[in-house]
């Protein structure tokens, strides 16, 4: 053991030594005499921290309170505080409730209140203490003004509201005429009374001027002999000069605001198609589709294929390669996944996808599509291998696959394989002298398979006839 500290080793060996041997008889008997007293006494632990040692319980730091202290002695005692501090709702509180919320929401609100048992929160009730408690204790029934935010006495402002027009604008002061003037003001007309009868339904935008005019001149002509025909008490009947600076003040020159309160804790909803986001999120169930594609999943993939979503599911798909790659960036490093698919029906048609992505559902799902959609056909002679021997390199891989006859079987690597076995070659051969990096290896392989020298093709070109002897002098039997 190693200690370094001078004042650490000379602690340790002052608890660890032994009493040294005495040579003298009257010694012996002292050192006797102090190890039966240390073996008496209790032994003491020493510490190798300066923190004084606490022997008693730690005092808590909240102090408990009673339940003699809050009046619950009996079960009577109990049920009686439970309806003083939980109430149920009283039934103008519950008159309340219905102006603010749907049935279906105070169905909720019912079931919730019948699912708690007062009687547990009198007894087991406590206060949270997770992360996500509130800093004060409160019941939020009441605003406080210091510590909530101050309500929103003004509802708010209505998105489709215009400036109102000079036939609304005298509408809205007769309105208000007519508080101070409750007999005189029903008989009152307005500028819709003297225009043209075939205009009256019409909004006053789409008035001719010269049937506006003849109604601006009856009007006016129809205010001023009321104002000398009648003659009113304005000190008695008419409005304040308070009544007048509130109109003038306080009196909205807009129409179309709502009369809500303002205090909704939802946010304005919104509009029905968003430009640049419409259609993007909102899928709509194809009834062809059969239950299969409820989430619109393969929708893309059939509108380029034009193939219905059973017969895409019966397209085989193979992960082949998978590979994690990241893009340093200034944030750091971003980690995603690269996979490569390949799909095929096994009669003649392959392809292969590759896509990234920080998700790997979301990879997989992008690579079987892109696989899918990539299919290409693939000459087969005697659909079971290739048409002779053919090459492909991509970067610094080199692929050569090499036509055999029936029975030899797929003696190729493995990914390799599995593309012959999606594109249903049964018999061939590969050699892979260079490089043999998966993903440059499976598209040299795919680019192979695809650009094979077609006999057909080069019998038109050459203006020949292309005949297979076997089939012609061995009556078919070329097995």
């Amino acid at each position: 053991m190693s200690i370094p500290h001078p004042v650490t080793r000379r602690l340790v060996l002052r608890c660890l030594a032994s009493p040294p041997v005495s040579a003298s008889p009257r010694a012996a008997v002292a050192a006797a005499a102090a190890a039966a007293a240390a073996a008496a006494a209790p032994s003491t632990c020493r510490s190798f921290h300066n923190t004084v040692p606490l022997s008693v319980r730690r005092r808590p730091r909240f102090k408990s309170v009673r339940a003699e202290e809050m009046g619950l002695t009996s079960p009577e005692k109990i049920d009686e505080w439970s309806k003083k501090n939980f109430p149920e709702y009283s039934p103008e509180e519950k008159e309340i409730l219905q102006e603010r919320y749907t049935p279906e929401q105070i169905a909720a609100l019912e079931a919730g209140e019948a699912s708690i048992n007062p009687h547990d929160l009198t007894i087991q009730g406590r206060l949270r203490i997770d992360q996500y408690r509130m800093p004060y204790i409160e019941d939020f029934s009441t605003i406080q003004p210091i510590i909530d935010k101050r309500p929103k006495t003004k509802p708010p402002p209505d998105p489709n509201a215009k400036f109102m027009t000079e036939e609304e604008f005298t509408e809205d002061l007769m309105e208000w005429a007519r508080k101070f003037f409750p007999e005189h003001g029903k008989d009152a007309k307005t500028l819709r009374d003297f225009v043209w009868d075939e205009y009256k339904d019409k909004p006053e935008e789409e008035w001719p001027e010269q049937a506006r005019k003849k109604a601006d001149k009856a009007y006016h002509a129809y205010l001023e002999n009321s104002g000398n025909e009648i003659k009113l008490d304005l000190e008695t009947l008419g409005p304040s000069d308070v009544d007048v600076l509130d109109y003038i003040t306080n009196r909205s020159v807009l129409k179309g605001k709502t009369a809500s309160s303002g205090n909704s804790a939802l946010a304005p909803a919104l509009m029905n198609a968003v430009p640049g986001v419409a259609g993007l999120y909102k899928t709509v169930v194809d009834p062809a589709d059969e239950g299969l594609d409820d989430e619109g999943q393969y929708k893309d993939i059939k509108r380029i294929t034009n193939m219905s979503v059973r017969e895409i599911m019966t397209i085989k798909t193979k992960l082949v390669v998978r590979r994690w790659v990241s893009n340093q960036t200034r944030l750091g490093k971003i980690g995603r996944t690269q996979l490569f698919y390949i799909a095929g029906n096994g009669d003649g048609w392959l392809g292969i996808g590759s896509a990234k992505s920080t998700e790997p559902s979301v990879a997989h799902l992008k690579a079987k599509m892109l696989a899918i959609k990539n299919m290409r056909p693939i000459p087969r002679y005697e659909n079971r291998t290739t048409f002779g021997n053919v090459e492909a390199k991509v970067s610094g891989t080199i692929v050569k696959l090499s036509a055999r006859p029936p029975g030899f079987g797929l003696r190729v690597p493995e990914r390799i394989f599995e593309m012959c076995r999606m594109a249903g070659i049964k018999d061939l051969a590969c050699k892979i002298p260079r490089s043999r990096n998966p993903m440059n290896t499976i598209m040299a392989a795919y680019q192979a398979l695809v650009n094979q020298p077609d006999p057909e093709e080069i019998a038109i070109g050459r203006g020949k006839k292309l005949v297979d002897v076997r089939k012609v002098y061995y009556g078919g039997a070329v097995h």
